[in-house]
């Protein structure tokens, strides 16, 4: 037998290298999407939507159209930019005031509840001092307190000063929020390092000082959630306004929108510009929702990549 046949008979007897049988397949599988969960939230995203829809397809028809038509079918006959023209027109520019007021009211209180929130919140995490126990246990309980709850006895206090009836009064009861400095105490407890703030001291720091460079850095994507939170709360707030203010030139959107109904209950034109104006009104939440969004994940990113 010749040397070359000898190879090709050892090549033959070479064996291939071994196939994963299909029962002893140890892949990992991709996982599948489940049909049930889908369709769950898909229902729930329909749910949420669907009055978004509606006040869309509403502020498409006319004062006619709106009762006689079906509210689910948006109108094709100019009647958006009718009903918008007549709400800026109306009351003299009324809504841009009220516009005005509740971004004053959304953007003030919130940026004062993000500051008192962040510091008490700071304090509260990383100091030890007399009474913490009983201050956190006050803290809860204000958490559990409904809104309605305190909005008579603030207004009481308010107008025994004599601020009753002005932009402060609505201002400063939301400046304080329980809820927002429990948020705030728990997020610095968890990112603001301790070892930092105490090598701060020994260099000489102050505690303002550690506070601005060390604290607040680390606690921006949480008081960014706190004051989108602020913002929609006081945004959509009803109440405190409607007890505190008494002139129509200080009303908020939400209860000028009120007031227009009470005001215009025989007319149904004002049906219209109530729609355009709740549809408006939601405009600047979603906007913010998404500005906010954006700088939220870059800060996160950011303080990932610190750590």
């Amino acid at each position: 037998m010749s040397a070359s046949t000898a190879i090709r008979r050892t090549r033959r007897v070479e064996p291939t290298s071994p196939t994963p049988a299909r029962h002893g397949d140890t892949r990992p599988k991709k996982p599948r999407g489940g049909f049930w969960p889908t369709l769950t939230l898909l229902v729930g995203a329909a749910y949420s939507l669907f009055p978004v829809y509606w006040l869309v397809a509403a502020s498409t028809k006319s004062a006619g159209e709106l009762f006689t038509t079906s509210t689910l079918v948006p109108s094709f006959t100019g009647g958006f930019f009718e009903n918008l023209t007549a709400l800026l027109q109306y009351d003299d520019g009324a809504f841009l005031a009220w516009s005005g007021n509740s971004i004053l009211f959304s953007v003030g209180g919130g940026l004062a509840a993000t500051a008192v929130a962040a510091a008490a919140g700071y304090g509260l995490a990383k100091y030890d001092f007399r009474g913490k126990s009983l201050v956190f246990t006050f803290l809860l309980i204000g958490v559990l307190i409904p809104g309605v709850v305190l909005a008579i006895p603030q207004y009481l206090l308010l107008a025994k000063i004599g601020i009753a009836g002005t932009y402060w009064s609505v201002l400063l009861p939301f400046a304080i929020s329980p809820f927002s400095i429990y948020l705030a105490r728990i997020y610095a407890g968890a990112v603001v390092p301790g070892e930092l703030l105490e090598a701060g001291r020994l260099d000489g720091a102050s505690e303002w000082r550690l506070f601005r460079s060390i604290a607040l850095p680390a606690m921006v994507p949480g008081l960014i959630t706190i004051f989108l939170l602020q913002f929609v709360a006081i945004w959509n707030n009803f109440l405190l306004p409607f007890i505190m203010l008494s002139r129509d030139e200080t009303f908020p959107l939400t209860v000028g929108f009120y007031s227009m109904m009470n005001q215009g209950s025989d007319q149904l034109n004002v049906y219209n510009l109530v729609i355009i104006g709740c549809l408006l009104a939601i405009v600047p939440l979603i906007l913010l929702f998404l500005f906010l969004q954006r700088y939220w994940r870059l800060d996160l990113v950011s303080g990932s990549l610190k750590g």
